[in-house]
């Protein structure tokens, strides 16, 4: 009796059929393994968002029990990742507290006005939309291809300060992240010849509110990240946002450029921030020069901080950490 052999199974890769060389179950294990890490890089994100903005609340009482938070919407990505961590942190906060999210809408042109309420609405969060025509104001009194960003943000102040007395809040909560705060600072070193930032808690000039900004230790790239995860519906500006030639813009692109090129720099500004020496500027309100003796006591803020420093690359072991040593 003669043998006959069986074709090969169409399971097993044949010269025949070479769409059987591809190793399918390999692609959908390393398609697998990569959406894991993008989940893991949100926790992790989340995480970071979340510790960053508790520990600005924390460190600076921002909220306490019992406040009414007006959490001032924009459209823009940095005031929904502010709203969306101050929910996730109202859940777990071991104080109470209430948010209410307030939009300005200033009548610009084309300006989607059903997008913020339809979104708010999913989040369960009570909104308030004020309609005021301040575009048509600094149009007509800003002349074309001036900066119109200091007379806007003054109408948009006055009315926001109305809107909190009006809904009985007792903190006004921006979303400036920590790239907004170091952008300030130089903008205020380079044009206006003061060490000026934005703070992360003020009181208004009238005395009558308390702003905060719980994004203080934020980076903007996170916020990015998140609006981009989140898929927040973004509106564009088209007063500020279309002026290309803002030193703010120019100052930011200088920020990411040196972020980039010498990593850790910009971290460094920051904390410099948290960590001023008077004595060591120029400011007589801040530290009596004038009066200056020697007291035959030892200072750790005396002349030795003036020894010759060289500052190295980071160190490779130590990513974003710049190594000082004193000659």
């Amino acid at each position: 009796m003669s043998t006959v052999l069986n074709e090969a199974p169409t399971s097993i890769p044949t010269l025949a059929n070479p769409s059987h060389w591809t190793d399918e179950p390999a692609e959908a294990a390393a398609s697998g393994a990569a959406r894991m890490k993008i989940e893991r890089e949100t926790h992790k994100l989340e995480k970071r968002l979340c510790r960053e903005v508790g520990k600005a609340i924390v460190d600076f009482n921002m909220i306490e029990e019992g406040d009414k938070v007006m959490v001032c919407m924009s459209g823009g990505k940095d005031s929904y990742a502010l709203l969306d961590i101050l929910l996730k942190l109202k859940a777990r906060a071991p104080i109470h507290f209430d948010l209410v999210a307030v939009n300005l809408d200033q009548k610009q042109p084309g300006f989607p006005e059903h997008i913020l309420p339809e979104y708010l609405a999913t989040t369960g969060v009570p909104f308030h939309i004020e309609n005021e025509d301040t575009y048509s104001i600094v149009k007509k009194l800003i002349p074309e291809g001036k900066t119109t960003c200091s007379l806007c943000s003054r109408l948009r102040r006055g009315i926001l300060y109305r809107v909190a007395d009006e809904l009985g809040c007792t903190k006004i909560a921006l979303g400036h992240h920590r790239d907004d705060i170091l952008q300030t600072l130089l903008l205020n070193m380079f044009f206006g010849g003061k060490m000026k930032s934005m703070p992360p808690k003020l009181v208004s000039d009238d005395g009558k509110h308390v702003v905060i900004r719980p994004l203080a230790y934020v980076a903007e790239k996170d916020t990015t990240r998140w609006a981009a995860h989140r898929n927040f519906p973004i509106i564009p500006c088209n007063l500020c946002g279309s002026q290309e030639n803002l030193q703010r813009k120019q100052v930011g692109e200088m920020l990411r450029d040196w972020e980039k090129r010498f990593p850790g720099r910009v971290e460094n500004m920051f904390n410099a921030l948290q960590n001023v020496v008077p004595s060591h500027l120029l400011d007589g309100s801040l530290y009596d020069f004038q009066n200056a003796k020697a007291t035959g006591i030892a200072s750790e803020d005396g002349d030795k901080a003036f020894d010759k420093e060289e500052f190295v690359a980071p160190s490779p072991s130590l990513p974003g950490v710049q190594v000082v040593q004193l000659s």
